[in-house]
């Protein structure tokens, strides 16, 4: 047996413990309440309770069932080795590591889930469970705060080896920052400190490790969580170190000779204006640069920011809000004639407007770090744009990575599916209960799933953000400190109208800011039945500013008529196509929904025809269909044919139903097409 010191777990001194700020000031999922180049602050994360409507029943879909399943699987060893990786690496177990090195991370995902539902229930087995979980983990944690199973496993029993060794050094730091950001979430949720105690353990060593490590050392740090994860750290405990420390990743960053596009650090963020490589990472990176932004105000870093904001959102993101497009590619920045020097990308952003369909990547990861982007966008700017591409992935590209029963998963979601292909995809087009290649966006949709009303209001000087809609209760304060409570009743995204009454206000004026979508051309406000002249336009906040009393009450109308949708012109795989959108819901066919003997190659929009809403019901679950008359045409036979010569087609009228795109792939394996061809 190899013989090891003992590996400790880090205390802290409980004077440093007593002058930690203290948890009554910061419960919210991120904490900007002192962050001076924020705009906004985020509401307590218990403030919000959904009632009904969708997100009530997709939140309590989580709760019951996503969660627990998710807390047993990780801890069954049989089919997932995260929590048996803990117990080997403090010598509770001999054995070896199992798993991919990013296991430790996705076990924190799981944790940070359960610390989100714990703030808001104030279950007592969930602290019981968490409790277990942080016993296990401290045993694990080194002396001078050293936290990554692969690597302690390997120093205790000497399993893996030197090359394999080298290999898992890969995603440390982001099973670190996923620890750091789930500390700092449990520290708000509960008040206890016992699993603070060993993310500052993690983050002293970041600080220690950072400052001697070379730029050949520091790019290891692929995935970026430990961005976000220092920033919040620095935030719960105001220990300016940390602060150094998130701007020393970023100075450090792209400084080697080495670096790559997949990896955004081939050159400095400073000098970075485009989004490029692996999709996670860089959307992880940007939330984390827009972190340190909110505490530095650093202009170069918000200028970078927006410029890649508007090279994704305008030329590189799918309608469905999905990030990265391509399986596998090579990097258009930077690269050579040479073929040896040409840079290879994976999981990643493409060229310009290079957005295929059935081979779409779209990692679910990917999807979520473009509204953990996107929240910090909103928090520093105050710009309605960055709720709406949250507000546009939520319902489209992060839903569509579970399942309506919560307990199966995308990896990646295309927009296109198809029997015929003639090559099998890396990822399969079926959820998956435990997806073995990765299981990684299993437990991060199970962790946003949970924290979904954080998102909902934010907070200004001049008033109460209203971010998302659906049925809700709010206790929460303004800037000022004040109370203030409200009800929020609606259907949507189902239904148009949208109904807040207030329940508590202050005695003094403020503003209620009413997200009006980009999608939507015709709003109206209605002020205790009284129509408003305040105007609404799309894409921005319609701020109503008065002295509010409790039973005032605001009616917002947002009309959702069906809407047909182009790509640009350069976006080839979808020329001459059109996607079908009703309010913030993309749409698709899929093929168990088409009439007999047809299939998703034989159908043709009809624009004159329009598409009817109309409530259907999936696997239990309802909602809003969209029916209507198609035409159909008769392909014929394409057997050893490429290419072959138009002729007259006769098309036939057939019934047609179209479903959102998030509900796709519940009942069974099928066809499914986001974007189809179209006659006038």
């Amino acid at each position: 047996m190899k013989i090891n010191k003992p590996l400790i777990c880090l205390s802290v001194s409980i004077a440093m413990m007593a002058a930690w700020p203290t948890v009554a000031q910061q419960k919210a999922l991120v904490n900007t309440s002192e962050s001076p180049y924020s705009k906004l602050k985020s509401v307590d994360i218990q403030d919000v309770t959904w009632t009904d409507g969708f997100w009530g029943e997709r939140v309590k879909v989580n709760r019951e069932k996503t969660v627990p399943f998710m807390w047993q699987l990780y801890h069954d060893a049989d089919i997932n080795h995260a929590a048996r990786n803990f117990e080997i690496a403090s010598g509770d177990i001999r054995g070896k590591h199992k798993g991919p090195s990013f296991h430790d991370g996705d076990f924190y995902k799981v944790f940070e889930a359960m610390a989100s539902l714990y703030a808001i229930s104030q279950d007592p087995e969930l602290d019981r469970q968490m409790d277990e979980a942080i016993t296990m983990i401290q045993k694990a944690q080194r002396a001078d705060g050293y936290l990554h199973t692969p690597v302690l496993i390997e120093e205790r029993w000497g399993t893996l080896g030197p090359e394999e060794l080298q290999k898992q050094l890969g995603f440390e730091k982001y099973n670190m920052g996923h620890l750091m950001t789930a500390a700092c979430v449990h520290y708000r949720a509960t008040g206890k400190d016992n699993f603070m105690k060993v993310a500052k353990g993690v983050a002293d060593f970041l600080y220690d490790f950072y400052k001697e490590a070379s730029p050949e050392l520091a790019r290891n740090a692929i995935c970026p969580s430990h961005y976000m994860g220092v920033t919040e750290m620095y935030r719960t405990l105001r220990d300016p170190k940390y602060l150094e420390l998130s701007q020393n990743l970023i100075d450090i960053r792209g400084t080697t000779d080495d670096g790559t596009d997949d990896n955004q650090d081939r050159y400095p963020f400073r000098d970075q204006t485009e989004a490029m490589g692996h999709a996670v990472r860089a959307n992880y990176l940007y939330a984390g640069v827009a972190d340190l932004y909110a505490e530095t105000g650093e202009q170069i870093l918000l200028d970078n920011l927006n410029s890649i904001w508007d090279d994704v959102v305008f030329r590189k993101m799918y309608i469905t809000g999905g990030c990265g497009a391509l399986y596998d590619g090579v990097s258009p920045n930077g690269t050579s004639y040479n073929p040896i020097e040409v840079q290879k990308t994976h999981q990643s952003y493409g060229k310009p407007y290079q957005l295929p369909n059935a081979a779409a990547h779209n990692e679910t990861c990917a999807n979520i770090g473009n509204v953990l982007w996107n929240y910090r966008m909103l928090q520093i700017t105050e710009d309605a744009k960055h709720a709406d591409v949250m507000e546009l992935n939520f319902f489209n590209s992060i839903l569509s990575g579970i399942s309506l029963e919560g307990t199966e998963f995308f990896y990646t979601n295309p927009l296109s599916a198809r029997d015929d292909l003639p090559y099998t995809l890396r990822w399969p087009n079926i959820r998956e209960g435990y997806i073995s290649k990765s299981n990684c966006c299993a437990p991060n949709v199970a962790r946003t799933m949970a924290q979904m009303s954080n998102y909902a209001y934010s907070v200004s000087e001049e008033g109460l953000l209203v971010n998302m809609y659906s049925s809700n209760n709010l206790k929460s304060r303004l800037w000022n400190g004040e109370e203030v409570e409200l009800e929020q009743e609606t259907e949507y995204p189902w239904d148009e109208t949208i109904n807040i009454t207030f329940k508590k206000a202050p005695k003094e004026d403020f503003s209620l800011l009413l997200r009006i979508p980009e999608w939507c051309n015709e709003s109206s406000l209605s002020i205790n039945g009284q129509k408003s002249e305040i105007q609404t336009i799309p894409g921005q906040y319609a701020s109503v500013k008065q002295n509010w009393k409790a039973g005032d009450k605001v009616t917002l109308e947002l009309k959702m008529p069906v809407q047909y949708v182009e790509s640009h012109p350069l976006v080839e795989e979808t020329k001459n196509q059109i996607a079908v959108r009703r309010g913030p819901m993309v749409y698709c066919v899929e093929s168990m929904d088409l009439p007999e003997g047809r299939n998703i190659d034989d159908l043709m929009i009809s624009l004159d025809q329009k598409l009817t809403p109309e409530k259907i019901d999936i696997n239990g679950v309802s909602m809003m269909g969209l029916k209507g008359q198609a035409y159909y045409r008769n392909d014929g036979n394409w057997d050893k044919k490429l290419y072959r010569t138009v002729g007259d087609e006769e098309l036939e009228s057939a019934p047609v139903t179209l479903i959102p795109y998030f509900a796709w792939a519940n009942r069974g394996q099928g066809e499914m097409a986001v974007w189809l061809p179209f006659k006038k």
